[in-house]
């Protein structure tokens, strides 16, 4: 009876121990700081947030003096006005009024050569009656050869006025207005990087500078923590670590938390920490441990970073 008594008492113990949840792994929460930082440096101008509060994506954060990058940006576009209207007028034909100057020098140069082609006429009868001398002759021929060249010339002229310019000209006046805006989307940057707004909704954890103050170029201002940026930290023995995957469940325990909280494993060490200086053996194994991150699968405000937490994996994974 007694015998029959003990093994009783010990199928108990051994059933109650075999039930009971296992304690869970110390860990802590923490935070992947987001800090926000202009590419350029300058005066902080004003800066529209305070620690604590809670931002929306895209808001603003900070404004750094822009003098400078504003008169830049300024005078690039004045340059590509300017090459804009250089292109335009190389792509026209010459103004009307300068066409109109061109055609009236081609009916003068016209009325010139008839009139010294009828004293060619003149000249010709006039020596071979031997009343002129042959070098008069010579010179009738001349002047009417002038004038000819010269209405060729304004004939050209008025074809000339009616082009636009030379393709190579055309060509490089488009370089131009491409180097211009160029340098325009440029100086538009710089400005536009003289104010950061928040990258992600968040809270902002802190502010690092006052205004009035000088900002090195990529120093941060504002240091944000979205919520999908908390995440866990807890450390699980060698014994253990074998069993865990990415995605496993995890409970989350905490001081003042309420209800456990859910997360999912998403990082796993792939090395021990704390290992202690001497060769493995099987009696030093239990004192190696893994660093296991887990992401809680929704924005829980209790958990703060360097929150001490106790962390729970799922009844698959033991």
């Amino acid at each position: 009876m007694t015998s029959r008594l003990a093994a009783l008492a010990c199928a108990l113990v051994l059933g109650g121990c075999g039930d009971r949840t296992p304690a869970g792994y110390p860990g802590y929460v923490e935070g992947e700081y987001v800090r926000v930082a202009a590419p350029l440096s300058g005066t902080l101008l004003q800066l529209t947030v305070d620690r604590g509060a809670q931002v929306a994506r895209d808001a603003p954060l900070f404004t750094l003096e822009s003098e400078q990058e504003r008169a830049a940006r300024a005078e690039a576009e004045a340059r590509v006005r300017q090459a804009q209207a250089t292109l335009a007028n190389l792509e026209k034909a010459r103004r009307p009024p300068e066409i109109a100057a061109v055609r009236a020098q081609l009916a003068q140069a016209q009325a010139s050569l008839r009139q010294s082609e009828a004293d060619l006429i003149r000249t010709e009868k006039l020596v071979a009656d031997k009343f002129l001398a042959p070098q008069r002759r010579d010179e009738a021929l001349a002047t009417r050869d002038r004038d000819r060249a010269r209405v060729a010339e304004l004939n050209q002229q008025v074809q000339i006025a009616h082009l636009p310019a030379r393709s190579d000209e055309i060509a490089g006046a488009n370089a131009e207005v491409k180097a211009a805006s160029d340098t325009l989307a440029q100086a538009q940057w710089r400005v536009a990087q003289k104010t950061q707004t928040a990258p992600a909704a968040g809270l902002v954890v802190d502010t690092l500078y006052r205004p009035g103050e000088w900002v090195p170029a990529g120093s941060p201002v504002v240091s944000l923590l979205p919520p999908a940026n908390v995440k866990i930290r807890f450390y699980v023995p060698e014994t253990t670590i074998g069993t865990l995957r990415i995605g496993d469940a995890v409970s989350v325990r905490c001081d003042g938390c309420g209800a456990d909280i859910a997360a999912a494993i998403r990082f796993i060490a792939p090395q021990a920490e704390f290992t202690p200086p001497v060769i493995y053996s099987r009696e030093n194994r239990a004192n190696l441990v893994f660093l296991v991150e887990a992401r809680p699968e929704a924005f829980n405000p209790a958990l703060h970073p360097g929150l001490p937490v106790e962390v729970a994996v799922s009844a698959r994974a033991r």
